[in-house]
């Protein structure tokens, strides 16, 4: 390696445009500059590279005095405009976290603001939700009066509807609860083969609409696990409620319950519809449907998996997906077993 000449060691060589500080100084002309600048040219084809402010010096343009002060003043005012440059970066960071840390607080206020709006708006609408359920009840049990063939018909099909917008209202109430304050749980220990036999044999009456083989399968000697039975439920069921609505008629849907050394295994799986690997985050994204047209197939509010995800969380566990489109999904979690 060539060892690099020690005048390009001096502080000269930190000075950018001397030559012009020179010439605003009227320490030299624009034409001794010129000149400077042919004999630097020259010496850097013979290889031996000199800097501006010592071939002024050699050519007796200038003193060394001279240059020294040159550069010193040169080097200060550079160090000056550093520090102020690094003075205005620090405010404006200091800005922009303000900035940003006044933006979070306004969404977090947001947030605040949607979930109590959703929760009152789901408590307003619980009430009237009941009365409409109750007086439908009256009349398809002809307490109120006969009813034609068709007249029941379309009581029933208000029915139906009636309890899916239930449904929905409990989602908006449960998930407003849960957003606004950690998952509060009531841990018991729970058979979850008699769990998992009362939540298929709920979701079985929409299965056999669609003429869905819907079947549990628990290993045997299956542990006592230690969950909120209420939250796992809803957990479990909505998932189970899930896969019969994305399965189209004649699929299978199963419920598994699998021990392993310290925990329980939980296994949702179907032979649905699928859902595209890059998009899985989304799902569980509250208020979020993977068709969001208005013309989309399966309706709902987009909160049931979000819920779900936070209760699966709130229990240690974290929720997994396998999916293939047109090949059906799993959804897999943990639950601590107690032995």
């Amino acid at each position: 390696m060539t060892e690099q000449p020690a005048q390009n060691l001096t502080p000269e060589v930190l000075v950018p445009r001397l030559g012009d500080y020179l010439i605003e100084r009227q320490l030299i002309t624009q034409e001794q500059l010129a000149q400077v600048i042919e004999l630097q040219v020259a010496a850097r084809k013979s290889g031996t590279p000199s800097l501006i402010g010592q071939i002024l010096v050699d050519e007796k343009m200038i003193t060394q005095a001279e240059l020294d002060q040159a550069v010193t003043e040169q080097i200060m005012q550079l160090r000056t405009a550093l520090q102020n440059a690094n003075t205005f970066l620090e405010q404006r960071v200091k800005e922009r976290t303000a900035d940003l840390e006044a933006a979070l607080t306004k969404l977090a206020d947001v947030d605040r603001l949607k979930s109590n709006i959703v929760a009152n708006i789901s408590h307003e609408l619980r009430t009237p939700m009941t009365h409409i359920k109750g007086y439908l009840e009256l009349l398809i049990a002809s307490i109120l009066g006969p009813l034609t063939d068709e007249q029941l018909n379309g009581l029933q099909v208000m029915q139906r509807a009636s309890e899916r917008l239930e449904n929905l209202i409990e989602d908006l109430l449960q998930f407003s609860e849960i957003d606004r304050s950690d998952v509060a749980l009531n841990l018991q220990s729970i058979d979850l083969h008699r769990l998992g036999q009362t939540l298929v044999n709920r979701a079985r009456i929409k299965a056999e609409e669609k003429n869905l083989q819907l079947s549990l399968v628990t290993d045997a000697g299956l542990h006592l696990v230690k969950v909120d039975e209420n939250k796992i439920s809803w957990a479990i069921g909505h998932l189970l409620e899930n896969a019969v609505k994305f399965t189209p008629d004649n699929g299978k849907i199963e419920l598994q319950c699998k021990m392993e050394a310290d925990y329980v295994r939980v296994i949702i799986k179907d032979t649905g519809i699928g859902i595209p690997a890059e998009r899985f985050d989304e799902i569980f994204e509250p208020f979020h449907q993977l068709d969001g047209s208005s013309t989309r197939r399966y309706g709902g509010t987009g909160l049931g998996l979000a819920l779900v995800r936070k209760i699966i969380e709130a229990h240690g566990s974290v929720i997994r997906i396998r999916s293939e489109i047109n090949k059906g999904s799993e959804f897999e979690f943990q639950l601590l077993a107690q032995v």
